[in-house]
Formats: structure tokens, C-alpha cells, sequence
């Protein structure tokens, strides 16, 4: 049975494709904002749960009327709504009497005889609050090696080392927040929850793909955001242990293995620039940890691009990351891990995007066991994140 929100999207698609059809065959790539706005109103009644009739479309901005959205819908709107083909921006505004050009907040877009819509500085960055809200208020760091989420991925190593050339990498985890809220009636927030996750790496050139090591990671965090800045910090746990079958075929080699578990405490800063541009840093100490002769500091800092712009042969969005962190007990050498690839705006699962990401990393080794290891390696990988 044809459901009716695929009746309804269809009819409105169709009447609007009607309304702007023309010979050119570039409207088809580009559509005209009749059709977005269509579109838009079917997706917010359908999809959403919300009636929005008096929506305004120009030249590929949907302005959204103040008024009739909660702080809570905001975000959900706001993303759902740019993901419509032909969208450049979403933006909340208000609709009010004629503004004289001396006091109105921003350049007024004319709607009808006697009315403007003023864009107003309402942040579409809030987030839902209360108990186990959705999003994040810290984005991941997406180059980070040990930051928590969903992956697979293949690695060639260029050099020799006891971990093997052909390695096949997953992580499992998640950054779960607890409870937010709002600082008083500003437009800043601030969350706390609990971020953990697995990470296994398997020796794929051997006969059944051995276990070589797992890193487990554990911790309680706060993270606050006010507009395009925002904070994460935590304490945290880390405990790396390898595989028997890794052992078993060691036992007669030089490689000794190491009791590793330690606490910690971090904390990393971010500031989101126009057009995609993302820049990160921080760093953090060891206040319990074996061995004892583990070094104790570390920074970490870097740069990310998640284009605002999709492809226009698919629903793909460029990004390139990359990540650098130091060790005290490294000499403060730095560890380079950059990745680069494609999101898919159209591949979804419980709200994360899928990512196909090339992988390059340089320094010591991410793998506990293996801390101490200089390795190179080239790879490719299937990530999710929000």
C-alpha cells in the first residue's frame, strides 16, 4: 500500500516540477525555490511533525519564521532542511512590520506590502535539552585515531614492526550525553555524559587474522558550545592488552609485553570558522599510571574541513582532517594521522552519517602495546559519526 506521505511528497513535488518546468534541462540539477519551498513544507509536516505554511524561499535560503519553532526543534529542522537538493542555507527569521534600513537587524528580504522578514541572531546551533538529548555539543575530532565512534578500516604498514604490514582496524563507541542544558538565557549550553570505546587491531597476513592488540577507553565528560566555540574535557581510563594468539607465536621473540593501564585528564578547544573551516586544541596529563615510568603530558591539536557544499553528481560532501599529538614520553616528537574522503548525506544509521575516508598516519603508534613503536602507514576506512 502507497503510504500518504508518499502520496503528499509526490503531489507536491509534482505540482511544483509543473509550476517551474522549463526547457532548460539545468532546472533538473538546480531546482527553482518553488520547488524547495514545496518540498521543504511537505518535509516539515511529514517527516517532522510540524506545520510550517508560511516558510519563504530566495534564491536557494529558506527562511524560517521565528515564531513557530521551539529552541528544542531547531537543530533537527535546520539539518533535515538542508539536506534538500537545491538548499544553499537554512536561517531563522522573524517576520515583523516594516523596519526602517537604520534599525532593522540585517538587510530585510520583502514578503508582502507592509511586512519584512528580519534574519535574527537566534543560534541554530542549540541543541535539545534535558535527559539523554540528542547531538553533540563537541563535534568528534574526525582525524583523531582514539577518538570513540564506529569503524572499519585496512592499513598497510611501510615499515617492519611486531604488529604486521596488513592490519585490519575497528573501533567500537560512543559519546553518550546524559543531560543538558542551558546557561541561564544565553545561547551557550553545556552537557555531561560518559564517552567509551573499543579499538582492536587484527594481523590480516596471518593464517586466521590474529588478534594483535585492544585498547579499552572509558570516561566521564563535559563539554559546553556557545555559538561556533565550544569545549570538551573528561577523565578518563585506558587499558591496552593483547591477543593470545599474538603471544603464542612471540613467545620465542624479543618482544616483551607491558602491564599497560592508566587515569587521565584532557581537555580540547574548538572554534568553527565560515565555510567549513574547524581548528582544535589541547592537552592533558596522566594523574595514576602503570608502569610508573610512563611520562605524564601530551597536547593535541588540529585542523578539519567539512565542506558546506554537496557534490552536484551525488550527495557527498567533501572533508579533510588532520591531528597532531605529542608525548612527553616521546621526546614531544609529533604523531601525524590526516584522513581525507567523502560523507555521505543520504546513508544514515541512528542519525550518523557514513564517511569513506583515506588514512595516513606517522609517529608512534596509537596501539598501547605499542606505544613506544615508530610506524607509517597508509590505509582506507568506513567511519560513523554524527
Amino acid at each position: 500500500m502507497i503510504s500518504l506521505r508518499y502520496i503528499a511528497l509526490s503531489g507536491v513535488m509534482l505540482f511544483n516540477t509543473t509550476a517551474v518546468a522549463t526547457t532548460d534541462a539545468a532546472r533538473v540539477t538546480h531546482p527553482g525555490d518553488a520547488y524547495i519551498a514545496g518540498y521543504a513544507t511537505s518535509m516539515l509536516r511529514y517527516r517532522l511533525n510540524l506545520d510550517i505554511p508560511s516558510l519563504i524561499v530566495q534564491n536557494g535560503v529558506i527562511l524560517l519564521p521565528q515564531d513557530s519553532l521551539n529552541i528544542s526543534d531547531q537543530s533537527r529542522v535546520v539539518q533535515a532542511l538542508s539536506e534538500i537538493p537545491g538548499v544553499n542555507e537554512v536561517k531563522i527569521a522573524e517576520v515583523t512590520a516594516e523596519i526602517p534600513a537604520a534599525t532593522a537587524p540585517s538587510q530585510p528580504i520583502q514578503q508582502s506590502a507592509g511586512q519584512t522578514v528580519a534574519i535574527m541572531n537566534t543560534d541554530p546551533t542549540l541543541l535539545p535539552t534535558g535527559l539523554l538529548p540528542s547531538g553533540h555539543l563537541f563535534k568528534p575530532l574526525l582525524a583523531d585515531p582514539r577518538w570513540a565512534h564506529f569503524s572499519a578500516s585496512y592499513r598497510h604498514y611501510v615499515n617492519d614492526n611486531f604488529e604486521g604490514r596488513n592490519i585490519g582496524a575497528v573501533s567500537f563507541g560512543e559519546t553518550i550525553p546524559f543531560y543538558r542544558g542551558n546557561f541561564g538565557r544565553s545561547l551557550a549550553q553545556w552537557e555531561a555524559g560518559l564517552q567509551a570505546g573499543v579499538f582492536s587491531d587484527f594481523d590480516l597476513g596471518a593464517p586466521s587474522a590474529d588478534l594483535i592488540n585492544t585498547d579499552f577507553i572509558a570516561s566521564a565528560y563535559s563539554s559546553i558550545r556557545a555559538k561556533q566555540f565550544s569545549a570538551f574535557g573528561r577523565i578518563y581510563h585506558q587499558s591496552s592488552h593483547l591477543g593470545d594468539e599474538f603471544l603464542l607465536r612471540r613467545i620465542n621473540s624479543t618482544f616483551e609485553r607491558i602491564n599497560l593501564s592508566y587515569e587521565g585528564a584532557d581537555l580540547r578547544l574548538s572554534y568553527e570558522f565560515p565555510y567549513g573551516i574547524r581548528l582544535y586544541g589541547g592537552g592533558g596529563g596522566l594523574f595514576h599510571k602503570e608502569p610508573s615510568s610512563l611520562e605524564v603530558w601530551m597536547t593535541q591539536y588540529g585542523v578539519e574541513f567539512r565542506s558546506p557544499w554537496r557534490l552536484d553528481f551525488a550527495p557527498v560532501r567533501p572533508i579533510i582532517a588532520a591531528d597532531f599529538k605529542n608525548f612527553q614520553g616521546n621526546n614531544w616528537s609529533t604523531d601525524i594521522s590526516a584522513r581525507a574522503g567523502v560523507e555521505f548525506d543520504n546513508l544514515q544509521v541512528l542519525g550518523r552519517k557514513l564517511q569513506i575516508l583515506l588514512e595516513y598516519f606517522n609517529g608512534h603508534s596509537p596501539s598501547g602495546q605499542f606505544l613506544r613503536n615508530d610506524v607509517e602507514y597508509i590505509g582506507v576506512g568506513a567511519h560513523y559519526h554524527f
